[in-house]
């Protein structure tokens, strides 16, 4: 009992010699008397200057601990500040310290600003201060009571990406820190970035253990907040909630109870999103999961989207995983149309390489709305397709049935925010027609007599402005704006708002096409070109099928060169500028017979007077073995000067106007008659040989009149026989005066006074 007595009386003395040891210390010393040799120590070891702006106080009992008053420091070997406190204080524990263990009463910070940076070689200003120590020696336990950070800021500048990062108003805040110990945690900031853009405000709260020698990190309770605006989304709220841990020796990660939602909008469309995932663990050799369920819901104000995939188990490994089955519903409505969709694949991925295979695709599409063939379409595809998502990179092949045509398609993408497409499709057989209102029968004026048309639609050609694409599209058998065309190939490219199809060619009405098409969709009024060359095409039917226009056949070449600028069909029509040209043989143009019309008029001569118009009659056409023209294109009006259509009986040429945007046509035809009309159904010697006839074609490009000039006939044929007839007697006279002879009386007469021109209307009427 004495050696115990004995004992604690010498504790009791050296704690009170400690005590007034202490005492004295505190009373006697002044930290701040050594600022200066802080400051050059500083100096000394980091190259960088230490300001302590304010006073530095010390605790000895029953906390160590020291508070520090407005600090900074500056760059490496500049007097540039890179960092600054308002206020630090740091306390510890006295006898853990004799014991080898560093039991924190409190950290707390206020006012801190930070700046980093990160330059173009990839080296960072912070480099020197986080330099590894290769010195090893026996590990200091710690225990936290809290720690505070108030009102920090951090600003980032990433000189190699050329983006910024703030992070201010920074607050954490902690509970008990200390192996084995799950500490309540508080995290919240503002942060603002460049690249990519964002302004968002985060809180993260949850229960934060650690345990050091095992290397296990464990968040329980997690809850995660954000709010602002981020990746092209304003509003955006996002939440997640769950427990993680993480045990970084063993290579073992397992989330529980994570479930995640997210919301915002992108101008006027909307998105939810939704995540559920009951269990979730990945180790170095094996991964395994329960359902986890994914639900996307998007929005616009005439549409709405909705997908649904649900996973069913995941099994493999931290590297890879797969499952034995994945499926995806979708469900799309705009308007009176919708589509449904759902694929289904087993899925495997790689971890490290963040790529995802679906080797088994079955995709089932279906299609309905009032407009649609049948009020439905349905497809039904299968194939394969791989997702690259640290390359941001898609590549599918599907192979199947769309409607009534059977299709074959590789297809790849190129990055996420900005895609690019790149494809290959070869379709058996295409109407696209079917996809469309049936044509019907011009109609007259909205609301009946008097009404107004309905206002034309502009094109939207809002698809275009940003997609980038490229590939090839062959089609069998096409069917489209009702021409019929066969061995369709068109390589396709679009970029920069522009979309160019070249070369094109197909086989169509007897003949081929080839040439190239664009669309310039960037502007606010789109421009569309055309370079088109057909050759040996039956071009009846064709203009039938095209323009349900009926008034020209043959077979031959036809050349366009155009371009227009506008937002609709008509607009375009006016606006077209270029040029054509056509040559066919053993080919007519109906709505006339012009022989037919001579022999009519010969007959009619002499009781009528000045012009005889005639609507066009389909009944009626006019025959020829060549046919050539060449038209020059200005705002819509086709100007036509070189007409020249031949046959045996006819040889006719013309120059006029075809006003395509008015669908109205100005042109003066005139023939000349070469031989008999016997092929034409005359019955006689036709003995206006050698006649122009002048033909002036006008009215609605669909339905023209036909007007005969009788009257410039007549007169042409007057000046004509006039002019031989005079010409006759001139030459009878002077032949007659030089060469006569003795006897020769009948060749000395004078010619019989008369009126010639008389004489030639009676040798015209044959009277």
């Amino acid at each position: 009992m004495k050696i115990l007595k004995y004992a604690l009386f010498a504790l009791a003395g050296l704690v009170i010699l400690l005590g007034a040891v202490l005492a004295y210390v505190a009373a006697t010393f002044d930290p701040n008397d050594y600022k200066p040799r802080i400051v050059q120590l500083v100096k000394d070891k980091q190259g960088r200057t230490l300001r302590l702006d304010g006073d530095i106080k010390l605790s000895f009992w029953p906390n160590l601990g020291a508070d520090l008053g407005r600090a900074s420091l500056s760059e490496f070997r500049s007097e540039q500040e890179f960092a600054s406190v308002e206020r630090a204080r740091v306390s510890l524990a006295v006898l853990p310290l004799l014991r080898r263990e560093a039991v924190v009463d409190a950290v707390t910070v206020r006012g801190l600003r930070a700046n980093l940076v990160r330059y173009k070689d990839g080296r960072m200003n912070i480099d020197d201060l986080v330099a590894t120590d290769d010195k090893k020696g026996e590990a200091v336990r710690f225990d936290i009571a809290g720690v505070v950070l108030e009102d920090a800021a951090v600003m980032f500048r990433d000189e190699q990406k050329g983006a910024r990062y703030a992070l201010t108003k920074l607050d954490f805040r902690t509970g008990r820190v200390a192996p084995g110990v799950a500490s309540p945690v508080e995290l919240s900031f503002h942060l603002q970035a460049t690249e990519p853009k964002m302004t968002i405000r985060q809180q993260l709260k949850g229960r934060l253990g650690f345990d050091p020698l095992r290397q296990v990190v464990s968040f329980e309770e997690l809850t995660m907040e954000t709010r602002g605006d981020a990746a092209g989304y304003t509003n955006l709220h996002f939440k997640a909630a769950g427990d993680l841990r993480a045990a970084l020796k063993t290579g073992e990660y397992t989330a529980s109870k994570l479930n995640a939602t997210a919301s915002g909008a992108s101008g006027k469309d909307n998105l939810e999103l939704k995540i559920e995932a009951p269990r979730l663990s990945f180790a170095a050799d094996k991964a395994s999961g329960e359902k986890v369920s994914v639900t996307a819901k998007l929005s616009g104000p005439q549409w709405a989207a909705s997908a649904v995939m649900n996973l069913a188990g995941v099994e493999g490994t931290a590297q890879a995983f797969k499952s034995g089955a994945m499926t995806l519903d979708l469900d799309m409505k705009q308007g009176t149309q919708s589509l449904k969709a759902k694929l289904a694949s087993p899925l495997s991925g790689n971890i490290p390489a963040r790529q995802l295979s679906l080797p088994a695709l079955h995709a089932s599409v279906s299609a309905s709305g009032p407009d649609l063939p049948g009020k439905s379409v349905g497809a039904e595809l299968k194939g394969s397709a791989s997702v690259d998502l640290a390359r941001q990179g898609v590549q599918a092949q599907v192979a199947g049935k769309v409607a009534d045509s059977n299709v074959k398609a590789r297809i790849g993408v190129a990055g996420f925010a900005a895609p690019s497409i790149q494809f290959d499709v070869d379709i058996d057989q295409l109407d696209v027609d079917r996809y469309y209102p049936p044509r019907t029968a011009a109609a007259g004026p909205a609301g009946g007599a008097g009404g107004a048309k309905a206002p034309e639609q502009p094109f939207d050609l809002t698809a275009l402005r940003n997609l980038r694409a490229a590939g090839t599209l062959r089609i069998g058998s096409l069917k489209a704006a009702n021409v019929k065309a066969s061995n369709v190939r068109l390589e396709i490219k679009a970029a920069g708002g522009r979309l160019d199809v070249n070369p094109m060619s197909a086989a169509l009405y007897q003949g081929t096409l080839s040439g190239a098409a664009a669309v310039h969709a960037a502007p606010a009024t789109p421009t569309f070109t055309v370079r088109q060359t057909l050759s040996g095409v039956s071009v009846g039917p064709l203009l039938r099928d095209l323009a349900d226009n009926d008034t020209l056949e043959g077979r031959g070449n036809v050349n366009v060169n155009v371009t227009a600028q506008g937002n609709t069909v008509a607009a375009l029509k006016k606006a077209l500028n270029g040029n054509a040209a056509v040559k066919l043989t053993d080919g007519a143009v109906k709505g006339i017979n012009v022989a037919q019309s001579i022999r009519d008029a010969k007959a009619r001569l002499g009781t009528l007077r000045g012009e005889q118009a005639q609507q066009a009659d389909k009944a009626q056409r006019t025959d020829f073995s060549e046919l050539t023209a060449s038209f020059d294109i200005k705002n819509g009006v086709a100007r036509n000067t070189d007409l020249s259509m031949k046959s045996p009986l006819l040889r006719v040429g013309g120059a006029g106007d075809i006003n395509l945007g008015e669908d109205t046509i100005n042109y003066l035809v005139k023939a000349s008659i070469v031989g008999t009309t016997r092929g034409q159904g005359g019955r006689e010697r036709d003995d206006l040989a050698g006649l122009t006839v002048p033909v002036r074609v006008a009215g609605a490009l669909g339905s023209p009149s036909y007007t005969l000039d009788f009257g410039a006939m007549v007169t042409d044929v007057v000046k004509q026989r006039v002019e031989e007839t005079v010409r006759s007697r001139l030459e009878e006279r002077l032949l007659g005066g030089a060469a006569a002879k003795p006897g020769a009386k009948e060749a000395t007469k004078e010619p019989p006074k008369g009126d010639p021109v008389r004489d030639v209307l009676r040798g015209l009427f044959g009277r």
